[in-house]
């Protein structure tokens, strides 16, 4: 579409921050104005319209706006109604990447327990959610108190981090790591190698593969996005 706007600016009034398109408030697809509580989001919303197609007149897509989307996801599907939304993120719990471990080579069953280990001890001791592990892909059912748990963790964030959570989990298969990131634990980068160690220790060994390079990049956008929404709404009021 074409850019058809020239000026963005931010209007602050009760309900919150809304985005200004040539004075004209932005919507909601659902209907409604799009408003965000904190300021810091609001400013980067702007800063995305503001970049957008240039200038007007210029080409642009919504690929352009996407903290844009995510932001609007959060206010207009999953605040009217988070169990969706809550029970669909720790559902993940219950397979989480981190408890699935190879059976072989040595160095890479090694270099797993490095890196991931450490984060179920986390979630253990954080949030009383100890999890099982298991070589090889077989399911291995994980213990009932563990899974309610991590749903309480994940029903105890606002409808930011929920959408964050909700690109970040699938993305990388670990709710765990999630977690670690809207805890602060674990920056986008460094989820990103936890998650990808068998990712990573395949391209050692065949050299790399253009489609598993396509995937990670997918997975790092995806973990920026979802760590951009967690640091511009922390700690908000």
């Amino acid at each position: 579409m074409k850019r058809f706007w020239e000026d963005v600016t931010i209007r602050l009034d009760d309900d919150g921050h809304a985005i200004l398109l040539d004075g004209k408030p932005m919507h909601l697809p659902g209907g409604g104005i799009l408003r965000v509580g904190p300021a810091r989001l609001a400013g980067a919303i702007a800063d995305e319209w503001r970049l957008a197609g240039g200038a007007k007149g210029g080409e642009m897509s919504f690929a352009d706006t996407p903290l844009t989307r995510l932001a609007g996801t959060a206010i207009g599907r999953i605040a009217p109604d988070p169990d969706t939304t809550i029970d669909a993120i720790a559902r993940y719990g219950e397979s989480d990447l981190l408890c699935y471990r190879a059976e072989h080579p040595a160095a890479l069953i090694e270099r797993q327990a490095r890196e991931w280990q450490p984060w179920l001890d986390w979630v253990a001791t954080q949030h009383d959610a100890p999890l099982r592990v298991t070589a090889g892909i077989s399911h291995m059912k994980q213990h009932r108190d563990s899974i309610a748990s991590l749903r309480r963790a994940v029903a105890s964030l606002d409808h930011y981090a929920l959408a964050a959570l909700g690109v970040a989990v699938p993305s990388m298969g670990s709710l765990v790591l999630a977690l670690a990131m809207a805890a602060g634990r674990l920056d986008a980068a460094r989820a990103h190698a936890i998650a990808m160690v068998d990712e990573f220790y395949q391209q050692e060994q065949w050299g790399e593969d253009q489609e598993a390079l396509a995937r990670r990049q997918s997975v790092a956008e995806d973990l920026i996005l979802a760590e951009q929404l967690l640091v511009l709404t922390r700690d908000s009021t």
